[in-house]
């Protein structure tokens, strides 16, 4: 039988990422709302989440697993999977978040490449366990029996990690080839977390969480309000009319949201019309850059909210950018200022420091680097991460994200971003949003196309005039060849706009 970790060689068991939750806080104020897919709620207090996170560590050490062995997540959000994540981590194990809306053969890829022994899921989940590695569903006979009390009294002491103890092991969507395991160790995260902590606490706000754990965003901000020990909403997964009604029901303050989100809340005209959205105070929008029309809309459906735009990646973390030292006013579609712990260049084509081009950044949150791929190197030698994001600096020392270097296309010996291009469009009245992909083409190599959703309420254009009008925004070789109309944009499971799928839609239509 396993014994508990204790501290060791100088090491500190309150530097481990599980251990978030403030001891002297009151264990008896409610900590998460868990709502489950048929829309029920129940209530968790802080030292309900604290007493099942120790259970969890326990049973997985009397369990048979060591420190630095992997445990895998497959699930929907919900309360089991926080309490696991953050009891993984207590026991000196690395948690294996898992996106498990991807296609099977990646899910058996991801859990075997992690290494992991054991996968924790939820029922609807089991299926997609992968075969040879054993699996314990949340809810089961076998779940109760590792979590149950063993004999043990007390809280329970966390392992106490060192510098490059894994305290998660997070898998990129794999847009651009097999997904990538970054390696985050449980410093970098309390870092993080005690960053974020200081500029924007949480205490006196109720935070939604839809976007799914097994992504940075929601895995770090439930991390957040844990520390912050702000009361979250949790739901399964996003679903418009479910995250409008979670708003209205527990009176929410704080939001995260991308672009995509707020436009299918959008698209939800008579629930709106009859729900009261006016406890929202913030609305943190990531993943893309917000438009002047977005925005506009968001202050029309979220009179109350301030709007932050964030940036973050889950190789260097959510905390880049914050307030200007001068308190100058950022920039309507600017992501902010460097953090003052955070160092920051960006780097052109040729190489060369400049006001323009990809971000390198360098911090106490960067990942420590990938699992098991060192074709990859994604660090320069003096130690900053080149994260692929094309950014613009202005004389005011403000950032605003332009595109990935990875969506730039060449048309004519010209380079476009799709972002710059979709912001354009956005700036009609009529817009609602915008995304624009490459297509081949005999002269220009490639050209643009758009699909554009548009507002409804509005006039709609036609797609002759649309385009005429993107020429008054746009330099020639940058207007869009092609727009089409659609209802709604695909999604990936990050709840990004699914470029590859608009790709092959965009084929399609070229050929009939």
């Amino acid at each position: 039988m396993a014994a508990e970790p204790h501290a060791a060689d100088g090491r500190n068991p309150g530097s481990n990422l599980g251990s978030v939750i403030a001891r002297d806080a009151d264990p008896a104020t409610l900590a998460i709302v868990g709502i489950g897919a048929d829309g029920s709620a129940t209530e968790h207090t802080f030292g309900d989440i604290d007493a099942r996170a120790d259970a969890v560590a326990r049973g997985l050490l009397h369990h048979g697993l060591v420190p630095g062995d992997r445990v895998a997540l497959l699930g929907v959000n919900s309360v089991d999977y926080v309490v696991s994540v953050l009891g993984i981590m207590r026991a000196g194990l690395a948690a294996v978040p898992v996106n498990f809306k991807l296609p099977q053969p990646l899910v058996d890829y991801v859990v075997a490449d992690s290494g992991a022994s054991l996968v924790l899921c939820d029922g609807p989940r089991h299926a997609q366990a992968p075969a040879g590695i054993p699996a314990i569903v949340f809810g089961s006979p076998e779940h109760a029996a590792l979590t149950a009390p063993t004999g043990d009294s007390g809280p329970f002491t966390p392992y106490a990690p060192g510098e490059d103890d894994l305290a998660l092991l997070l898998y990129t969507s794999g847009s651009t080839g097999r997904p990538k395991g970054v390696r985050l160790c449980h410093a970098s995260h309390l870092w993080v977390v005690e960053s974020r902590r200081a500029s924007t606490p949480l205490g006196d706000e109720r935070v939604l969480i839809a976007a799914p754990l097994y992504h940075m965003n929601a895995l770090a901000l439930i991390l957040l309000t844990l520390a912050c020990h702000a009361p979250a909403v949790l739901l399964p997964q996003f679903q418009a009319a479910a995250y409008i009604e979670a708003i209205r029901r527990y009176r929410c303050t704080w939001l995260t949201a991308v672009p995509p989100m707020i436009a299918m809340m959008l698209r939800e005209r008579e629930l709106l019309a009859r729900t009261d959205l006016s406890s929202v105070r913030a609305v943190r929008m990531g993943s893309a850059p917000v438009s002047p029309a977005l925005k506009a809309q968001i202050h029309q459906l979220l009179p109350n909210a301030r709007v932050i735009n964030a940036y973050g990646t889950t190789e260097g973390g959510p905390v880049v950018f914050g307030p200007h030292p001068h308190g100058l006013s950022a920039p309507p579609q600017s992501v902010g200022y460097p953090h003052p712990a955070v160092t920051v260049r960006l780097i052109d084509e040729h190489g060369q420091a400049a006001d323009e081009g990809v971000l390198e950044l360098r911090s106490p949150g960067l990942m420590l680097g990938y699992h098991g791929r060192p074709e990859l190197r994604p660090f320069t030698d003096d130690g900053f991460y080149i994260t692929g994001d094309v950014f613009r600096r202005d004389e005011n020392g403000f950032y605003t994200f332009v595109g990935r270097r990875d969506d730039m296309f060449v048309s004519g010996g010209e380079n476009l971003y799709p972002g710059e291009i979709e912001k354009a469009l956005e700036r009609h009245d009529a817009v609602q949003q915008a995304s624009v992909v490459p297509v081949p083409d005999d002269i220009k190599g490639t050209k643009p196309v758009a699909f554009v959703v548009l507002r409804q309420g509005i006039a709609a254009p036609t797609e002759s005039t649309l385009r005429e009008w993107s020429l008054t925004q746009l330099a020639a070789y940058q207007h869009p060849r092609r727009i089409w109309f659609v209802d709604a944009l695909p999604l990936a499971a990050t709840q990004k706009i699914d470029r590859r799928a608009l790709v092959d839609e965009a084929l399609r239509r070229l050929v009939q």
